[in-house]
């Protein structure tokens, strides 16, 4: 199964690029997340809500233009699907949590919360890391193989980051969001493509008006995870850096699933 997962940025910004079907075309995907999606699905073209290629979901948020999530299943793979969004004790006012679950499998798109403009938004930033991740957890815990992916708006450790020394102070690469992702990671799941790739510098988010992309100045900050029983038949997993269209550019995974 090839999973993508995508940040955006406006999807109805990357299909009139035509860099959406860039990507469908070169990577031919069975699942994908996207975040940022940035509009509810009456607002989107027919081809974005009712593809004769894939089921596609979307979970918008209450402030249009912003936020939303979507995951899109080819129909070729014949799952019986069920989707929800959201999870306990949150309100999912932003779209930022879509899932899907089928046979024992749960999967997440997810956007989490940036959290610099304000301290209120930093606290629910803080809070949101700390109830996702008991909620994934608690589904690991019930024996379910869970898979989360996203723009998770940190970068965890130097590697990570063009520039760490002089991003110390900034969000997205404070402290106490890092020792969050050192904290997923000792609850048992894995950061997969670090554990493929211990030393290789790349970035999934670069900032755009000062053109860092093309200078690589980048960081990383969107991540597939899985739990250690599922990492062994993970068998592909990369940051497609050629694909254009957005600030972000789309993780890549393979996973050998009995479907």
């Amino acid at each position: 199964m090839k999973i993508i997962c995508w940040n955006v940025n406006g999807i109805r910004a990357v299909e009139r690029k035509k860099e959406l079907d860039n990507l469908l075309t070169k990577q031919q995907p069975d699942i994908i997340l996207f975040q940022e999606t940035k509009a509810s699905a009456d607002k989107l073209s027919k081809d974005l809500t009712e593809s004769e290629t894939f089921l596609q979901f979307y979970h918008a948020a209450e402030k249009a233009g912003y936020s939303g999530t979507s995951i899109w299943v080819r129909r070729s793979l014949n799952l019986e699907v069920s989707w929800t969004t959201g999870m306990p004790n949150f309100e999912d006012t932003e779209g930022r949590i879509a899932r899907i679950d089928f046979n024992n499998t749960v999967i997440f798109g997810v956007y989490f919360p940036n959290g610099g403009k304000s301290p209120e938004a930093w606290t629910g930033k803080m809070q949101f890391y700390a109830n996702f991740l008991a909620h994934v957890d608690a589904l690991k815990a019930a024996g379910k193989q869970v898979i989360w992916a996203g723009d998770v708006n940190c970068a965890h450790e130097e590697i990570d980051i063009a520039r760490p020394k002089t991003n110390q102070k900034s969000i997205g690469f404070l402290p106490e969001e890092r020792a969050w992702v050192s904290e997923v990671i000792d609850h048992g799941w894995v950061d997969t493509y670090r554990k493929k790739n211990p030393d290789t510098v790349k970035y999934s988010w670069w900032h755009m008006i000062s053109k860092a992309r093309e200078r690589n100045v980048g960081w990383r900050i969107d991540y597939l995870f899985v739990d250690q029983d599922t990492y062994p038949n993970l068998t592909f997993i990369d940051y497609d850096n050629d694909q254009f269209g957005s600030d972000h550019c789309p993780i890549v995974a393979e996973i050998d699933m009995t479907l």
